[in-house]
């Protein structure tokens, strides 16, 4: 059974923001890693900050990784 995570983190967009939902619900747009940690955080998830970009079982990138913020992918 595929386990959506419950971060996921869509395309950059033309401004390079790339837009975040948490469980389903959007979140805000991110403009740099750290603004994806904050929401992270703020959703009280666990996260330990020297991995959790790179947890598929927490977040999903989508059109590009964590690194990709320049609005092409």
């Amino acid at each position: 059974m595929d386990v959506q995570p419950p971060v996921v983190v869509l395309a950059p967009q033309a401004d390079g923001g790339r837009r975040v939902t948490i469980r389903g619900k959007r979140v805000g747009t991110a403009y740099t890693l750290f603004d994806v940690l904050d929401f992270v955080h703020r959703a009280g998830l666990p996260a330990d900050e020297d991995r959790a970009v790179d947890d598929p079982e927490l977040i999903e990138w989508r059109g590009g990784g964590p690194y990709e913020w320049n609005g092409t992918t």
